[in-house]
């Protein structure tokens, strides 16, 4: 018996840590776990403004709650989107005090998925 454990569990420890996600390629969307369709235009209603709603209303909400600006309508997140603070804020690496949301980086489908809308124009409907 004893010789069955010494030679399983390390076969097993070897299992369990080779089966954690500790990159952030690793990460899957939960908002959005189809890949982005680069023939789709992603739009706001549609796409964007899910994952505003889940992510960062929680501070930005209008009057924001702790955060410096809202970003509870179209018009508050395609202006901070267009100009970059948005994709500034969650590109940073999963290191970065500054990351948005503070809760830790974005699936990395999700943040290609908000390029992709600001690449296509940041549209409404």
């Amino acid at each position: 018996m004893k010789r069955i454990l010494t030679n399983i569990f390390p076969l097993v420890m070897l299992l369990i840590v080779g089966c954690t996600n500790d990159s952030e390629s690793d990460l899957i969307s939960i908002e959005n776990e189809e890949i982005v369709n680069p023939e789709t235009p992603v739009t706001y209603a549609a796409d964007i403004q899910a994952i505003i709603s889940n992510r960062c209303l929680g501070c930005h909400s209008d009057p924001p709650a702790g955060a410096p600006f809202p970003l509870a309508t179209y018009d508050q997140v395609s202006a901070r989107a267009l100009n970059g603070q948005i994709l500034g804020a969650i590109s940073r690496s999963a290191g970065d005090p500054r990351i948005m949301p503070p809760s830790g980086r974005l699936p990395q489908s999700t943040i290609d998925l908000i390029e992709k809308w600001i690449q296509d124009g940041a549209i409404e409907e």
